[in-house]
């Protein structure tokens, strides 16, 4: 052998990402048995890993020990979790996040979900939990998703995250500053579904795509949406359903309502993307 000769690493595994787990631990082992990715393939979540399925300690301690071959963005639900532990907000009747907040590392668990990233961008895939604006590029939604994602790991981050909560104001301007822009990039990453043209958001149905109210249409039809030309990895509505198209993947198939788990190999080539999933109903919320 060449002793000056440069080695060659070879190339990493393209990741393999999930929709949202929501606490089904079962259906998310099933899958990843099923899908039988390398040991060094990444495994990306698009958010909500716990809350409303029956495993949600359980599921959260899974993707935690994944340590940095696991990417987990933050979902509505991560962010219910740590409003819930601050005291922001109540519990609802259909939270499945006691077993969290009562753990004896509870503390632990929840610095481990509010140092998460909102978004996250890597060989030309940017993964959200919910959408990203049509006036957003991806360079400009990664610099969105930082500066949320540092005010949530600063000091007083639980007046941050109370000043987050709202639904005005509903559309993105450039101008904006202080907790109203932390406030649009945390809706439109974690919480949209329907835009209008100009990018206002619309949050009042989680229905499917005959729920747009008048004059919207669902974030990543918009015309002219900057990212139109970056695969865009999302989850969040299950009444979308599984959605595969070349620059878009819609992975929240429903799994807590007793659907479907889906993950999908990332390969740039869209025709060689490898979709698995397993059925989930045993994982059905029956209490709320």
């Amino acid at each position: 052998m060449n002793p000056n000769a440069t080695m060659t690493q070879a190339p990493h595994p393209a990741p393999l990402a999930f929709g949202d787990l929501q606490g089904c631990l079962t259906p998310f082992r099933e899958l990843l048995a099923k899908a039988a990715p390398s040991p060094d393939t990444p495994l990306w979540f698009a958010g909500d890993l716990i809350n409303r399925g029956p495993a949600s300690l359980e599921t959260l301690r899974e993707v935690i020990d994944l340590g940095e071959r696991g990417v987990a963005v933050l979902g509505n639900h991560d962010l219910h979790l740590l409003s819930v532990s601050a005291g922001i907000r109540k519990s609802k009747r259909d939270d499945t996040i006691d077993d969290i907040l009562n753990a004896p590392d509870a503390e632990d668990l929840l610095h481990w979900v509010r140092h998460r990233p909102i978004a996250h961008y890597e060989n030309g895939m940017l993964m959200v939990h919910a959408g990203v604006l049509p006036q957003w590029d991806a360079d400009l939604t990664m610099e969105l998703a930082h500066e949320l994602e540092k005010a949530l790991r600063r000091d007083n981050w639980r007046e941050t995250l109370a000043g987050l909560y709202g639904n005005q104001p509903s559309r993105w301007s450039k101008d904006l500053k202080g907790i109203e822009r932390l406030r649009v990039t945390c809706s439109a990453l974690t919480r949209v579904r329907f835009c209008n043209a100009d990018g206002v958001m619309d949050f009042s149905t989680s229905g499917g795509l005959d729920s747009a109210p008048p004059g919207f249409m669902p974030w990543f039809d918009v015309p002219g949406r900057k990212t139109a030309d970056t695969t865009v990895v999302f989850g969040h509505w299950a009444a979308l359903g599984l959605t595969l198209r070349k620059n878009l993947i819609g992975l929240d198939s429903g799994c807590v309502w007793g659907e479907q788990l889906s993950a999908i190999h990332l390969v740039d080539d869209p025709r060689e993307r490898i979709l698995t999933q397993v059925p989930c109903e045993s994982c059905r919320a029956t209490n709320g």
